[in-house]
């Protein structure tokens, strides 16, 4: 059963300094870390922070092609997670069919937050999210340091990240 989600924020993983988006379910019980690229973590953060340019980014084209053809984006779910990898369904709608498009979640979370869809997450794949292995490069952390990270991670704010800057 999908649950639905909200975007809590963006962070930058202190070991890789890879981006991470960070969602929440709407009653705050659940916290789900996705780690991005920053192509895509730039995406979002232009949405988040309002960030208008001058000509489409990729994201704004494949919107802006969906306006001009009538198709409108129902919502996207992220829908299974293997090998520490995540997968994403955008739900599209184009003369009154229905369309499922496979999507990576971060590019799927960027065309809904600009389309303002829904966002929605397998409660299977959160419970399977729950049991990733949080490592530093090199070096397997302790269950100590697990749950550390995880309390992190269940604990954040939108506030804690400032302005994210590109």
């Amino acid at each position: 059963m999908p649950k639905e989600m909200k975007l809590s924020g963006l962070a930058i993983d202190p070991f890789t300094s890879v981006p991470i988006v960070i969602l929440k379910d709407l009653e705050e019980k659940d916290t789900v870390p996705i780690w991005i690229g920053l192509l895509e973590a730039s995406a979002i953060a232009s949405v988040v922070e309002d960030i208008k340019f001058a000509r489409p980014m990729t994201h704004d084209l494949f919107v802006n092609i969906l306006k001009e053809i009538g198709a409108t984006i129902s919502k996207i779910v992220i829908n299974d997670l293997k090998n520490n990898t995540y997968y994403a369904i955008i739900y599209l709608s184009i003369g009154g069919k229905e369309y499922q498009i496979d999507s990576r979640p971060s590019d799927a979370i960027a065309i809904a937050l600009r389309h303002k869809s829904k966002i929605f997450m397998e409660e299977s794949v959160i419970e399977r999210s729950k049991k990733i292995e949080l490592t530093k490069p090199d070096d397997v952390s302790s269950e100590e340091a697990k749950k550390k990270w995880a309390e992190i991670l269940e604990n954040l704010d939108p506030e804690d990240f400032g302005k994210y800057k590109m």
